[in-house]
């Protein structure tokens, strides 16, 4: 029962973090819509409110990592694997009806600076996702410098576009700008072939 009462708060802060960010979110909040007692709440979470952010957004960071680097892994074309990823999302965005983004874009969004080691989660976690996709390029032969940019694009692509498919409740977007990204990818691992190639007097 301890457990399930756990799991019942840890998953409608995630939710309400995810509708309302950090600062809009108040343990009166999340006691009511979870329907824990007060006690339980500090019981598990004895720093309260910021432990129990804490914890939902570590979680919610290793979720989203763990699926973006098998998402990688899976597919020896980098584009290929790109273009699965935005077409999760899409998907992801219509499974809950346009309503919920990345779960960690209203925290940053709220700037909680006073809660350090919130902040130094997201910015680490935007750096966790970005270095996974860049690495995936430079396996494919892209150099380091372009590698990283095309991965800042791809991320910073993907956060923008989850924004204008809620505003829109259309995944559309997402499927043209992963279209035209995927083949940006494939352009630039082609001309790491080449230049590979090259070098090797091939």
């Amino acid at each position: 029962m301890a457990n399930d009462t756990r799991t019942r708060i840890l998953d409608t802060t995630a939710l309400l973090l995810r509708q309302r960010g950090y600062h809009g979110t108040s343990l009166n909040d999340i006691l009511s819509a979870s329907g824990a007692p007060r006690g339980s709440l500090y019981f598990h979470f004895p720093g309260g409110k910021d432990q129990l952010v804490i914890e939902v957004t570590r979680d919610s960071v290793a979720g989203v990592t763990a699926r973006l680097g098998e998402t990688l892994a899976a597919e020896r074309d980098p584009a290929v694997a790109v273009h699965h990823i935005y077409q999760a999302v899409g998907r992801m965005l219509e499974d809950n009806q346009f309503s919920l983004g990345c779960p960690i874009a209203p925290v940053v969004l709220d700037s909680p600076t006073d809660v350090p080691e919130l902040a130094d989660l997201c910015r680490a976690a935007f750096e966790q996702w970005i270095g996974l996709l860049r690495e995936a390029f430079v396996r494919a032969g892209v150099p380091e410098r372009r590698a990283h940019a095309l991965a800042l694009l791809v991320e910073s692509s993907l956060e923008g576009l989850m924004v204008i498919a809620r505003a829109t409740r259309d995944r559309a977007p997402l499927q043209a700008v992963a279209d035209e990204v995927a083949a940006l990818i494939e352009t630039a691992v082609l001309a790491g072939e080449v230049r590979q190639r090259a070098q090797a007097g091939v």
